[in-house]
């Protein structure tokens, strides 16, 4: 049988004495890239965040979560760390239920840009942000999401990763002071889209529900358990809840797969081509659609923004794994 067909049937930690007994071969495969990967100190930590500058580099972990909810997890996987732009996947989410997808398009576009992440450019001709795993993109996002006051939106904004991790989760207050103390660029594109009328005059209210969502506390086990949420047609494995309606995740996996490495997103789609979504936290999620979600966090950042060893892990994934969704090379037979 295949890696993960074999890692499906047997259980991942069970033991007698000190003895382990039918270990996960995917779990090896899991140890072994983070072994080979652990001594990799290229990049460095995001510092235009003050508070992200003081996280530790050595940090590294890898999960991966099926389908049916089985867990496999090597490294520093209970470190809490903040989602940032993760979040954006999740928040446009919950935009999409709240507003629908052809309302959502008069706001956001979904058309790939190979400028940075935080760059001030809208689309010439629409106005519109060029898609919202970019900032600007994610600010005109989250200002849909509907509540009656700041209270209600981030109760509302909360309350859905709930869904997605399976657990309550919190923002941390120190990041979101930080960001929100020097996020001058990111209220210079609000203004710009408040200029062209995409986000509504209310920009301050806005901009804190951004930064809370992006502070938000996670460990890699939470960021793979969302990702195998996404795989797995908006249902959460563990908790068996569902997330987000699942006629949207289609378009969010889209989005992911051709916008959420930011300017990597075509050398990712080609090499790797799963879905996925990095940020500046140094985690990434990719998900295999209807098999499983992958967490890697390690806070070493490439000039592009994304985790080094992140990356270098999930292009292993896939070849060893066969996850590249256009690979007709035979590599699919490892899934069993």
């Amino acid at each position: 049988m295949s890696i993960l067909g074999n890692a499906i049937s047997v259980i991942t930690q069970t033991h007698q004495g000190d003895l382990e007994i039918n270990p996960s071969p995917l779990l090896a495969v899991l140890k072994d890239l983070h072994s080979q990967y652990k001594l990799l100190g290229e990049g460095a930590v995001a510092k235009y965040i003050p508070e992200l500058a003081k996280v530790n580099p050595e940090l590294f972990s890898i999960c991966i979560v099926t389908v049916d909810g089985q867990v496999y997890k090597v490294g520093d996987y209970d470190q809490l760390f903040t989602i940032q732009s993760i979040s954006k996947v999740f928040a446009y989410g919950l935009a999409l239920e709240d507003h629908g997808l052809d309302y959502v398009l008069t706001r956001v576009g979904v058309e790939p840009t190979g400028d940075a992440f935080n760059a001030i450019v809208l689309d010439e001709q629409s106005k519109r942000p060029y898609n919202p795993m970019v900032n600007a993109g994610a600010i005109a996002t989250t200002s849909l999401i509907k509540g009656s006051g700041p209270t209600e939106r981030l109760n509302r904004m909360l309350d859905m990763f709930r869904r997605y991790i399976g657990h309550d989760v919190f923002v941390d207050i120190s990041v979101f002071t930080s960001e929100r103390s020097t996020g001058h660029r990111n209220r210079a594109m609000a203004h710009l889209m408040l200029n062209f009328g995409m986000i509504d005059r209310n920009i301050e209210e806005s901009l804190d529900l951004y930064f809370q969502q992006c502070a938000v506390m996670v460990n890699c086990q939470d960021l793979a358990v969302m990702a195998a949420t996404l795989a797995n047609k908006g249902i959460n494995p563990i908790i068996k809840e569902q997330a987000i309606d699942k006629r949207y995740i289609k378009d969010i996996l889209s989005v992911m797969y051709t916008c959420g490495m930011y300017n990597f997103a075509g050398e990712w789609a080609y090499k790797i081509g799963i879905p996925a979504k990095s940020g500046i936290c140094g985690g990434i999620i990719a998900v295999v659609p209807n098999k499983m979600g992958i967490g890697v966090f390690s806070p070493l950042l490439d000039v592009r923004g994304n985790s080094v060893r992140g990356v270098k892990v999930c292009e292993e994934l896939s070849q060893r794994l066969g996850l590249h969704l256009f690979d007709c090379s035979g590599q699919e037979a490892k899934f069993g």
